[in-house]
C-alpha cells in the first residue's frame, strides 16, 4: 500500500485522472507513423498504471471506511505498513495518532516515512495500545 493519509490519496486521485486522460487521447489520436505494437505497448502501460493506482485507491477508501477487520503479518518487515493500516482503519490521522502518543504530528511523519526503523520495541508496544490493535504472532523456529 502506498496511500498513507488524505493527501497521498488526493494526489493519487489527480494522477489517475491524468492516466486516464491520457488513456483516452491516445486511444482516439490517429496512428500516424506510430507502429502498432509500440501504441499497443503504451496503451496496456498507461492500463496497468491505472489499474495500480485504483487498487491503492480502493485499498484506502476501504481501510477508511472500516471495511476491513484485519491484515496479516507474516514478518517482522511487514509491521510498518500493517500499522500505518491500523492507523488508518482506526481512522486516525498522523496528528491524531501524535496526540494520543503525547508526540508531534511530525514524529508520526518520520515513523510512517522510515517504516519504523528506529522505533524502540517498547514505543511499538505503545503505538499498538493507542491503535487499539492486537497483535497475534507465531514464531516458526529453524527457517
Amino acid at each position: 500500500m502506498k496511500i498513507e493519509n488524505e493527501r497521498d490519496y488526493r494526489i493519487t486521485g489527480a494522477w489517475l485522472r491524468r492516466f486516464e486522460q491520457s488513456l483516452e487521447r491516445l486511444q482516439t489520436a490517429p496512428l500516424e507513423d506510430e507502429h502498432p505494437k509500440l501504441r499497443q505497448a503504451r496503451l496496456d502501460a498507461l492500463k496497468s498504471q491505472i489499474e495500480d493506482l485504483r487498487q491503492q485507491m480502493a485499498e484506502y477508501e476501504a481501510l477508511r471506511e472500516k471495511q476491513v477487520p484485519s491484515t496479516g503479518v507474516h514478518s517482522l518487515e511487514e509491521l510498518p505498513d500493517a500499522l500505518i493500516k491500523a492507523r488508518i482503519a482506526a481512522g486516525l490521522t498522523q496528528e491524531q495518532l501524535a496526540e494520543r502518543l503525547h508526540l508531534k504530528k511530525q514524529q508520526i511523519q518520520r515513523y510512517e516515512a522510515t517504516r519504523y526503523a528506529s522505533v524502540s520495541l517498547e514505543r511499538l508496544i505503545e503505538i499498538a495500545n493507542a491503535l487499539g490493535i492486537k497483535i497475534m504472532a507465531e514464531i516458526v523456529f529453524g527457517q
